[in-house]
């Protein structure tokens, strides 16, 4: 087996050992699809669930599963021959047989006080047992067995009885406020008032129209005179008008 799925199986079986008291050897309930399933995939009950679960097991049956698997005929013929291996153990059906899903419901109630680890193959019961707070469920995924996760029943009633255990009740509480303000002198802290936050509108400064800065006297000045225009002499013609005032000056 895996290290990862070990550590799955002693993480479920922890929380089961811890919130709801399972310890070895852990009882596991059995029913004919488990059986089925076991020799069909040529898994040994015996040898190896003990290893899968790291302890001591103790394979448990009722006389319900028994009569059943010997009614369905030749072709469970195997799966009754492994189920008639266990130990049984007395259910509330003697007189008149159940099938053996009706009678393993019946034998885990509404909490699963005897601590039952039910083995099968069957939806049906599948989907029961995890309604049921701490009901560990076993079945096989071809040749592996498989301990699941703990359903969601399970882990909701183990966070309640959690909360529970470590809370504070009314009694201790005024007790310790008590010991805090008058032995101690602690002060009590004081409420502060939440102030109601009222609707306000729009802030009036930010609705103004925005004035029009009036313009300076030089900037009017400036605006009003018209621009001159600089024309640009071209340089040969500047030189050909030198050239003429000159000999105008020499002439005179």
């Amino acid at each position: 087996m895996k290290i990862s799925r070990q550590k799955k199986v002693h993480r479920y079986l922890s929380f089961f050992s811890n919130n709801y008291g399972f310890r070895k050897p852990y009882q596991i309930l059995i029913d004919g699809t488990f059986c089925y399933a076991a020799l069909k995939n040529k898994f040994n009950i015996k040898e190896q669930t003990p290893k899968y679960l790291d302890g001591d097991v103790k394979l448990l049956t009722t006389q319900c599963v028994i009569h059943e698997t010997s009614t369905l005929g030749h072709s469970v013929y195997g799966a009754m021959v492994i189920v008639k291996q266990f130990a049984t153990h007395r259910c509330s059906h003697n007189d008149k047989p159940v099938p053996g899903s009706i009678c393993l419901e019946s034998m885990l109630g509404v909490n699963n006080p005897n601590r039952y680890i039910v083995a099968t193959q069957d939806k049906e019961l599948q989907a029961t047992a995890r309604k049921i707070p701490g009901t560990p469920l076993l079945y096989l995924h071809q040749k592996a067995p498989t301990l699941e996760q703990p359903s969601a029943a399970s882990s909701r009633m183990a966070r309640i009885n959690s909360n529970e255990k470590f809370e504070v009740n009314k009694f201790d509480k005024d007790t310790l406020t008590d010991l805090k303000h008058k032995k101690f002198g602690v002060p009590e802290p004081q409420a502060e008032m939440q102030k109601r936050k009222k609707k306000r509108g729009p802030n009036p400064l930010s609705c103004k129209k925005k004035k029009k800065k009036p313009a300076k006297e030089n900037e009017t000045q400036t605006s009003n005179m018209k621009k001159r225009k600089r024309i640009r002499v071209p340089k040969h013609v500047k030189e050909h008008w030198v050239s003429l005032v000159k000999e105008e000056l020499a002439n005179n």
